[in-house]
């Protein structure tokens, strides 16, 4: 296991950045707190896309004719980016679970989402699930038994799903079936003590995974040897790999008083950047 120096900020100044994605060459990530899915260049300039009318979580992922598909947690819907920048309901998601977190798309246009019908009051989180929205927007249930979905990745020969389970610790894998269904679940990877957050494949078939409490990123292969750990000063909720050679490593960070607490303290969150 390697360790790499500290990162570099590309942006500051947020509040809760989640979601993290490289996409037409800049990284884009969704700020929970301030309801927008925001774009920022390597240059440091940003934008904001669109504001997204949902309390968190806030995930998105785009099919492959380029529409950017928009997950409302706790609206239990999924929504599609028009051209004229309005926000329309691509799924509604209500009669399978009560609040959502995050999506992958694979090249067939499939939409992975999982999900779960917590009750926060009594602090009860109850196992969790992945529902499957079909390029027709047919809305099913594909697996149970999460526990606390967050990342998701797709192989890119759409034959593997790969779940964070944050309180599993660890990542799971699903082969995905000609229908979209999935099947043969497996670890992929026991985290020990890591809850695994936001996740992505690279381009050698390893996943790089966020982990909140532990304040880095990690890489990890299939089996669970973790390859490079890069630590930073706050919590990593988030991270792609990107740039002009696919070699830098993108997370958002911000820092982390519970999960009571979020989006946590003031605006403590960052984009930030290693050379991988």
């Amino acid at each position: 296991m390697s360790a790499m120096a500290d990162p570099e900020v590309l942006l500051a100044d947020r509040v809760f950045g989640e979601s993290a994605r490289w996409h037409d060459d800049r990284l884009w990530f969704a700020d929970w707190a301030t309801q927008e899915i925001i774009a920022v260049g390597l240059d440091g300039k940003s934008e904001v896309v669109t504001e997204v009318p949902s309390r968190l979580p806030i995930c998105f992922d785009w099919l492959p004719d380029g529409t950017l598909l928009v997950v409302a947690g706790r609206d239990a819907r999924l929504l599609r980016l028009e051209p004229d920048g309005s926000l329309v309901t691509y799924a509604e998601l209500s009669d399978v679970a009560t609040m959502w977190n995050e999506i992958v798309v694979d090249g067939r246009g499939n939409a992975y989402v999982n999900g779960a019908s917590p009750d926060f009051e009594r602090g009860d989180f109850p196992p969790g699930i992945v529902a499957l929205v079909t390029p027709d927007r047919t809305v099913r249930q594909v697996a149970d038994g999460i526990l606390f979905g967050n990342g998701m990745a797709v192989t890119p020969d759409n034959s593997t799903l790969i779940v964070a389970e944050s309180h599993g610790h660890r990542l799971t894998a699903f082969g995905i079936e000609a229908d979209g269904s999935l099947s043969g679940r497996r670890v992929w990877a026991d985290l020990g003590e890591a809850p695994p957050d936001g996740i992505c494949l690279d381009a050698d078939g390893c996943v790089w995974y966020a982990d909140v409490p532990h304040k880095c990123c990690a890489r990890v292969r299939e089996g669970g040897e973790i390859l490079t750990t890069l630590q930073h000063d706050r919590a990593c909720y988030s991270c792609v790999t990107g740039g002009p050679d696919g070699h830098t490593l993108f997370a958002v960070a911000a820092k982390y008083r519970g999960f009571q607490d979020l989006p946590g303290p003031g605006r403590t969150g960052q984009v930030i950047t290693w050379p991988i």
